[in-house]
């Protein structure tokens, strides 16, 4: 049995005439957080869809404890997805439903409980999510640290192995980014999930990876502990963890005028 809990083989995808990944391989362990960097554009995102299984390769495959999630029936892909919680970038909050609905919302839409089992596990998690006081509020009349508290109490109402963070800390001032930064700690320390989380924040990446993953062009340049990509003699990831304007990914990406971001 594969010590991997996801597993990213050799994965390509095109989208239109743009390649986005090119052969991209991402291994994680369970119950550690990999953190994936990277410039803009370089398929942290795609990665993450295919980790859920919403996007299928052109070539490769994408395995979840041992299984495939690209290519299985739609039976163990449902199966394969509840064993995940996904914590999108905005928080995905739907406006016209109350904290405590959005919060409900996978136990309801996935028949997992009703009725009194249902109202306690959404209290438990908006307890620990300190979103008690918040519970009858729409998304419109919270802040957006909130907003994200609330993304992760919906996600974690189902009890995943596995929970995906898109730029978790994007939007938030840096004390609300570091609060983020403990919480991932804690959800690791106390409930031993496997995390995956994109994010250009370099201060939180250094604080909650175990190890990172560095994307750029569509493929997998760097895999390795904190320690490791601090001290690598890569020169184009110097450049990125440093935030120099110079160096060799200006000069590569200026070859077909695209920016990075």
């Amino acid at each position: 049995m594969s010590e991997y809990v996801i597993q990213m083989k050799n994965v390509h995808k095109t989208f239109g005439t743009r390649k986005i990944l090119k052969g991209t391989d991402v291994n994680v362990k369970k119950g550690e957080t990999m953190v994936i960097l990277g410039p803009s554009g370089t398929g942290k995102s795609v990665t993450l869809k295919h980790i859920t299984g919403l996007v299928s390769p052109d070539e490769g495959d994408c395995l979840l404890f041992g299984q495939s999630i690209s290519f299985s029936e739609e039976k163990i892909r449902r199966k394969l997805r509840a064993r995940m919680g996904v914590l999108f970038q905005s928080g995905a909050l739907i406006n016209w439903l109350s904290v405590y609905e959005n919060v409900a919302l996978p136990l309801r839409e996935h028949k997992i409980s009703s009725g009194q089992i249902l109202h306690e596990n959404v209290m438990e998690k908006l307890r620990w999510l300190d979103l008690v006081h918040a519970k009858d509020n729409l998304p419109s009349d919270i802040s957006g640290g909130m907003k994200k508290r609330a993304g992760i109490a919906r996600a974690l109402t189902t009890n995943p192995e596995v929970l995906l963070y898109d730029e978790p800390t994007s939007g938030l001032d840096p004390v609300m980014s570091n609060v983020f930064n403990e919480l991932i700690i804690r959800l690791k320390k106390e409930l031993q999930v496997t995390s995956v989380v994109v994010t250009h924040d370099m201060e939180s990446a250094y604080k909650i990876a175990d190890r990172i993953t560095f994307l750029y062009e569509g493929k997998a340049i760097f895999c390795g502990t904190v320690a490791e990509l601090r001290s690598s003699p890569n020169q184009l990831i110097q450049q990125f963890i440093n935030g120099r304007t110079e160096g060799p990914m200006i000069l590569d990406h200026s070859k077909d005028n695209k920016k990075v971001h």
